[in-house]
């Protein structure tokens, strides 16, 4: 028999390719039974927040190192976004409440990040309480696969300094 204590206490250290070196716990390993469109097999993965990259969250695949994903909190982007999922995703995820899950879209970047697109037709939808998450189609809705990111002008990304 295991000890909970000390299996809410066991810590793995990998080192990603893509990323160097991190230890996490166990119980901060998300599931994805089905996978994600494209690794239909990649079940155990891991939410990285980079200090470089504040505002994107990357999966990382711990059943391929070699595998991450760039995710990002929808509601940064796009204030408005309003995403009506379907029953069968509380179902599958076991969501029982609006503030156990999370919600998070796929970035897709061409080289040297030129032009950014996010899936807002199908997010990520983690439950935190179980850890577990899908990706979702939404049914009948507006958004796009690949919406543009919007891009701050240089002139509106400087603020002036509060008197």
């Amino acid at each position: 028999m295991v000890d909970a204590e000390a299996m809410a206490t066991q810590t793995t250290t990998l080192n990603f390719p893509r990323f160097g070196e991190f230890t996490f716990a166990e119980e901060e390993v998300l599931t994805f039974p089905w996978g994600l469109p494209g690794f239909p097999n990649h079940s155990r993965w891991i939410a990285l927040n980079l200090d470089s990259q504040m505002n994107f969250v990357w999966l990382q695949s711990l059943d391929d190192l070699n595998v991450a994903i760039p995710t990002i909190d929808p509601w940064m982007i796009f204030e408005n976004y309003d995403p009506k999922l379907p029953p069968y995703a509380f179902a599958t995820l076991e969501i029982r409440e609006a503030g156990e899950f999370a919600v998070l879209c796929v970035v897709v970047a061409t080289t040297n990040a030129e032009e950014m697109t996010i899936n807002l037709m199908a997010p990520i939808v983690v439950n935190l309480r179980n850890r577990k998450g899908r990706q979702i189609m939404l049914e009948n809705s507006r958004y796009s696969v690949r919406e543009p990111m919007p891009r701050k002008d240089q002139a509106s990304a400087v603020r002036p300094a509060a008197s």
